[in-house]
């Protein structure tokens, strides 16, 4: 009773741990206070400004002194407006106005945020979503809550959109609250040490929570040992943080020693990031930024059995103050707490519990490097170079994901020639092209596309040249000339009329970021450049590195391998059994029924039983009669001879292990309707089951182990062999062969058919006391068949990626099968909206679809785009926005047949040899809605869609990892499916016959693959899961009731395109 107390207690600790942090510690929980209005003209700056009276300093919402709003001279999008808090705030929302009285407003923007006014960041909506939504008149205000809210001192304002008819106008307002900051500095060679309280009782959770801010890739954050070498260690590298966890007897982990737990990325972006370490016995939960991992220690509670000091910056040597055995940090820390004690402020007032060594300090040094992003593949940014010296000299450092495209092109003065620098499968090339010579090449450098900050130095002198690139050096002598270097370098690309060698490659121009350039000995400020002072560029953001890692969070399901580009990201689906953008589809049918489905013969094929779900296929035995049978066969013995032994000690203890592990023979147990194994006994002289006193003498172990003492029946307590069931048994008193206990060898035949509790895993059997009984039994293969109704299937979370399924048969012209698939006579559409609009994908057919014969279809919608494929014609698809919304946040009820006013989730494939005849009732549409469309108001052609409902026969219908329409048509129990109007399980199809008529069909036949996709967390049943982790139908993360309506098809769809025209012409005519 302590240990389940106990249990409770630490579950209690760590929610109660998930629900307060002092990170944000001191912060009042109303935090929406304006912070721009009451601040002087001085604090707001801009690019530039059209008048004196159109000013930053008149840019404050609802202002109208000045012209009524800010106004840059020249509206493009390197315009931006600034504002200076004063102290770093905590902003929680935004407002944006036009200039009052005008016809000028943004329509949309970017936000960005910095502490010193440099370096500065970008704020993102979602993963992909960078730009807001800003205004459509000059007086409205559009609010917008900042989800999570951010720390900052400046923010700036760029345009990115705006009224086509007039310019650039804002007015704005930013709203936040006071924020609490305690700062530690460190420089790369110090630390702090922290004497704990050596109380007799250890905690019983320990807390670490911080911020950081990273000057360099690489240092230790904290650090804390125990006696026997244990110890628990953060740190950071290339960028990324690593939780190292060591149980002792060894050294500690170099940097190219297995981690315990990574996360992060980019994290030396001299931006803050958050770190919160949870540590209870062995449980640990460790997040950073919103990226959390929860994980279980191996070892005992002794694990963490840690000494009283912990460091902070770096692992100070014994006994040596100011040495250090790793790479120390160099950065800043903020609001560091351990256990709820902010050590910064302990260290501040010199406390005996903390040991300052080397330089510490007490505020945050800004940093003074400006980074230039190059956007797109036309970026450029043009410099002078040194014109008229001897030699060509230019240092830089830069990061990319791009595996190619140039870095630096400059022409030598005279017609000397020209050189370039670019990138080339990850590689660092420089090519010099003279007249009159072949061009001369260097490389240097390899996995230069790694998003780390790359040190580049180029240099060319008379009679050689040499690239360095970090550590690589590479040299390439020169035939004696002079090289006269030229007026203008060019980084990132040319000018579209540029003609020199090299300019125009098929790489293309360089896309990420340069930082740190030199050209001869002079350093090139790009604030000037971004004042107009100095040079010239094109689609560049200067201050600013934008790298994204569009691999964190990872979008590749089951162990794709994801790599990206400066844009986008790819998944290496290679040897994960699954196929797709995003590795999400199984390359193999869920089971031998699904094969049968599809016409093919009875032999070995690998299923995957849960689709898309964790786990991986397995090879199975379809043996194809009337049924799909999958066999699969355990690796025991043929056949166990047993023979008399003294009473009640075991004769025979025989384990079975099966070609698939437990987790998919529960998946293919679980998703079959039925499900046995047969165990054929021969036996001379013995009695099966109990001694004189009822004590079992034989049992066997399920899947689940636990143990069973039937032996045969359909249910548990039957305690009948295949013989007492047909009543055939050779003794009439007893329902087994064997029971009769004659002197002469009999056999039996068991069918065990609870399915819950297959497959065998152990058959134990003992004896009574007969030294001369004598036995043998075999065990048959674990046969499944059907598809149950309801099924045991991982939840349903279809945010990222959903997919529906369903073979179709219709003789009519037009219908609808949900609000996502429309079917015309040659054609098939996938209609969605994740925020971006609508998207559609169509897939046309040389023929008809309503030839009364099947169809499959399957769609899918993924963060890369949407595919729709229609029996073998080619797959049509649709790539997805590159700044659009990524997420499918639906929360309606699913119609079937045709739909309301939303649609829900779906995903994953799944066969079913029931159909479905579908016949039109637009008198269902009544039962539909408290507020349904009025016939009266409808317009004709909206009437005449009412008609319009899909007609014919459905099959093999998965949403998730659902079939809705098997729970529909369950025989019995509760089911969450409303039906209306009519809709008949038939064991053959006539879509075009009406209702009653009798059918002419079998089930459809296809021939070649098709896809099969679904999530990977686990979950409840459809049919009465009430619960969060449930299969998801009508909602992201709450199970809504599924309704399976009939009615009219394309009514909404038309109402809402006839209401879409008429705003267009309202907004055409100036009507609101």
């Amino acid at each position: 009773m302590a240990s389940v107390a106990w249990a409770v207690l630490k579950v209690l600790l760590l929610l109660l741990t998930q629900t307060w942090s002092p990170v944000g510690a001191g912060n009042p929980p109303d935090c929406d206070a304006p912070l721009a209005s009451a601040l002087p003209r001085s604090s707001f700056s801009s690019s530039s400004e059209l008048s004196s009276s159109h000013g930053p300093g008149f840019s404050r919402l609802n202002r109208r002194d000045g012209a009524g709003g800010w106004t840059p001279l020249v509206s493009n999008k390197y315009q931006w407006l600034q504002i200076d808090l004063g102290e770093r705030m905590e902003v929680t929302a935004v407002a944006t106005q036009g200039g009052y009285g005008s016809s000028d407003w943004v329509t949309s923007y970017l936000l960005m945020f910095s502490d010193g006014g440099r370096n500065w960041k970008q704020y993102r909506r979602e993963e992909s979503i960078w730009g807001f939504p800003g205004n459509t008149n000059a007086d409205s205000v559009v609010h917008y809550r900042l989800q999570p809210p951010f720390e900052a001192r400046f923010l700036r304002f760029l345009p990115l959109a705006w009224n086509p008819r007039g310019r650039i106008g804002m007015r704005i307002e930013v709203y936040g609250c006071a924020y609490k900051s305690e700062v530690v500095y460190f420089d790369g060679q110090s630390a702090l040490l922290y004497t704990l309280d050596k109380k007799p009782l250890k905690p019983i959770r320990d807390v670490i929570s911080l911020k950081f801010k990273a000057m360099q890739s690489n240092g230790i954050l904290l650090h804390r040992e125990g006696q026997h070498g244990n110890h628990i260690t953060l740190e950071l590298i290339k960028g990324k943080l690593v939780f190292f966890l060591n149980s002792g007897n060894a050294k500690l982990p170099s940097t190219i020693a297995p981690v315990t737990l990574t996360l992060g990325s980019l994290l030396d972006d001299q931006h803050w990031h958050s770190v919160l370490i949870e540590l209870l016995d062995t449980q640990v939960n460790f997040t950073v930024d919103k990226h959390t991992h929860h994980f279980q220690a191996k070892g005992d509670s002794s694990y963490l059995d840690l000494n009283f000091e912990i460091s902070f910056g770096g692992i100070p040597t014994p006994g040596r103050s100011r040495a250090f055995t790793r790479k120390s940090f160099h950065g800043c820390l903020e609001n560091l707490y351990y256990n709820g004690v902010d050590v910064t402020e302990l260290a501040k007032k010199h406390k005996p519990q903390i040991l300052m060594m080397g330089n510490v300090s007490f505020s945050c040094p800004q940093p003074q490097t400006v980074p230039v992003t190059f956007l797109s593949s036309r970026s450029y940014l043009a410099l002078p170079g040194n014109s008229g010296e001897d030699k060509v000299s230019v240092t830089f450092q830069f990061r990319t994901w791009n595996r190619a495209g140039h870095l630096l092109f400059g022409e030598l003065r005279r017609g000397s020639g020209s050189f370039v620098l670019f990138l080339k499968d990850g590689k660092l090339k420089l090519s010099l092209f003279q007249p009159g010579q072949s061009p001369r090449n260097v490389t240097a450098g390899a996995g230069l596309n790694d998003g780390q900050w790359h040190s580049v130095s180029f240099s060319a002198k008379w009679s050689h040249m040499n690239v360095v690139v970090d550590d690589d050096t590479a040299v390439q002598p020169l035939v004696a000339v002079l090289i006269d270097s030229g007026d203008t370098y060019y980084f990132g690309g040319c000018l579209d009329n540029s003609s020199g060698s090299g300019c125009k490659s098929p790489l293309g121009g360089f896309q990420g970021c340069l930082r740190l350039i030199t050209i001869g000995d002079k350093a090139v400020d790009p604030i000037l450049v971004q004042q107009g002072a100095l040079g010239s560029f094109r689609d560049l953001q200067i201050d600013s590195c934008g790298i994204t890692d569009r691999c964190l969070p990872s979008y590749c399901e089951h162990g794709g391998e994801c790599s990206q580009s400066w844009d986008t990201f790819s998944c290496d689906c290679l040897g994960t059994g699954y196929t797709g953008e995003t590795c999400h589809s199984s390359l193999y049918e869920q089971s031998c029924e699904a094969h049968k489905h599809r016409g093919n013969p009875s032999g070995l094929y690998y299923i995957d039983a849960d689709g898309s779900g964790p786990l991986g296929p397995f090879l199975v035995y379809c043996n194809m009669t009337d049924a799909a049978w999958t066999v699969v066969r355990h690796g025991g013995p043929d056949a166990v001879t047993l023979r008399g032994a003294p009473s009640g000690h075991p004769r025979s203890a025989v384990s079975f292990a099966y070609a698939a592990d437990a987790g998919q023979l529960r998946a293919s147990v679980n998703l079959a309707e039925r499900c046995e194994q047969r165990l054929a006994l021969r036996c001379g002289t013995a009695r099966r089951p109990d001694s004189r006193d009822g004590t079992p003498l034989s049992w066997w172990v399920g899947r689940t182990n636990e143990t069973h003492t039937y032996w045969g029946g359909s249910l548990p307590d039957a305690q009948k062999c295949t013989c007492g069931l047909e009543g055939n048994c050779i003794d009439s008193q007893y329902y087994c062969n064997c029971d009769a206990g004659r002197n002469e060898w009999t056999s039996d035949t068991i069918v065990l058919s609870q399915k819950e509790h297959l497959p065998v895993t152990q058959i134990v059997m003992t004896d009574a006391g007969r030294p001369r009984s004598e036995a043998a039994y075999t065990l048959g293969p674990l046969l499944c068949h059907g598809d149950n109704f309801i099924l045991h299937f991982p939840a349903f979370h279809g945010e990222l990626t959903a997919d529906v399924c369903f073979f179709f048969k219709t003789t009519v012209s037009s219908g609808q099968y949900s609000y996502l698939i429309f079917l015309a006579p040659t054609e098939v559409t996938f209609s969605f909206d994740v925020g971006n609009g609508p998207c559609e994908v169509t897939v046309q057919s040389p023929t008809p679809f309503n030839d009364n014969q099947w169809h499959h279809v399957r769609a899918e919608r993924n963060v890369k785009g949407a595919s729709l494929q229609v029996d073998q014609l080619p797959q049509k698809m649709q790539p997805a926005p590159a700044d659009g919304h990524v997420r499918l946040q639906l929360n309606s009820q699913l119609f079937i047949g045709e739909c309301w006013w939303f649609i829900t989730e779906f995903s994953e494939i799944h066969q079913m040899k029931k159909h479905l005849l579908i016949s039109n009732n637009s008198e269902s549409l009544r039962h539909l809605s408290q507020d349904p469309l009025p016939a009266a108001g409808a317009d004709p052609d909206t009437r005449r869609a009412a008609t319009s409902g899909f007609t014919g026969c459905l099959s093999a219908v998965r949403f998730g990892r659902a079939a809705p329409l098997k729970a529909a048509l369950r025989p019995s129990g509760t089911s969450r499916v409303t039906v209306r109007g009519h809709v008949a399980p038939m064991a053959r199809c006539a879509a075009g016959a009406a209702s009653g008529s009798p059918a002419r069909e079998l089930a459809p036949r296809l021939a070649g693959g098709a896809g099969r996709s679904g999530p990977a967390d686990e979950g409840e049943p459809l049919v009465n899961a009430d619960r969060r982790d449930s299969a998801v139908i009508g909602g992201n993360k709450a199970l809504n009731d599924l309704v399976l309506v009939i009615i009219p098809g394309y009514r909404v769809r038309l109402h809402l395109k006839k209401k879409k025209k008429k705003k267009k012409k309202k907004k055409k005519k100036g009507l609101p």
